[in-house]
């Protein structure tokens, strides 16, 4: 299985990290905050000679309860970062966090961007389909309820796997339709879902492959490893490294992280038990 991201392949029949670079104030995790060019120059070259696939770019905290930021600070910060990443990194596979079409149009206009990382899964915007079919980037389609300052309240599922499939199933047709090749699927861990939803969907994460795109897991340090382990995000390494574990095991091709020197090593892991 593999991806086009700008002009080359990305090759997925191992699994590959995307790192996660923050150039916002409020992330949940403050060690990822990066909105100067030094540290955002820093990360990004600590994460590349990590070995990272992927840089991920966000300018909009979706933790919950974040305050909301404009399109046009979005779209001041990706242009800060990418300023900074592409200058010194130009072959940099960039993808950009947001949920907002305006935002896609004005950045992969002015940049090479690779793909776009979508948490509203085409649901927070009505144009964010159309808008990744015309500019032929691709996405990740991420299975979400209500809005970041809603989702905590959106957990009520008759059959929370059998739901994520068919929202996604459904999202990948409408894509198809206008022309959108090179999709990404994201169970949407911590995104209207409990504790214990979390590592119901993590167990049954191998039912995605019958959708037919790359998995994507989103864990790093999140609610699901602090909550249970009863730490904060800045002791949750080892349980972040713990659960990517489980979701190679269950079939995630793309490991989006913060610490990518671990996810990496979690991969050549997994590798080898796989071959052994």
């Amino acid at each position: 299985m593999q991806i086009k991201l700008y002009d080359k392949l990305l090759d997925l029949s191992s699994p590959v990290v995307m790192a996660i670079i923050n150039v916002t104030p409020d992330s949940f995790y403050k060690n990822s905050r990066t909105f100067s060019d030094q540290p955002i120059l820093q990360t990004v070259e600590k994460a590349l000679g990590a070995g990272a696939r992927i840089v991920d770019l966000g300018g909009y905290s979706t933790r919950p309860s974040a305050e909301d930021v404009t399109q046009e600070e979005e779209i001041r910060r990706l242009s800060q970062g990418l300023d900074v990443i592409l200058k010194e990194f130009p072959d940099t596979s960039v993808s950009i966090d947001t949920f907002r079409s305006g935002t896609v149009r004005n950045i992969v206009k002015n940049y090479a961007v690779s793909m776009v990382n979508d948490i509203g899964g085409g649901t927070l915007d009505d144009l964010m389909f159309e808008t990744v079919g015309e500019l032929k980037v691709a996405y990740v389609l991420m299975h979400m309820r209500g809005t970041p300052k809603t989702m905590h309240e959106c957990t009520d599922y008759d059959n929370l796997t059998g739901e994520v499939i068919r929202f996604l199933n459904k999202q990948i047709a409408q894509l198809r339709a206008l022309g959108v090749v090179d999709i990404v699927i994201d169970p949407g861990f911590g995104f209207a879902k409990t504790t214990a939803q979390n590592y119901e969907l993590l167990k049954n994460m191998s039912c995605l492959k019958e959708l037919d795109c790359p998995i994507l897991a989103g864990v790093s340090r999140k609610s699901m490893i602090c909550k249970l382990l009863d730490v904060d995000p800045t002791e949750a390494l080892n349980g972040t490294t713990a659960v990517n574990m489980l979701a190679l095991m269950n079939g995630a091709s793309i490991l989006r992280v913060h610490d990518v020197k671990e996810a990496v090593e979690t991969v050549r892991i997994y590798n080898q038990y796989i071959q052994s």
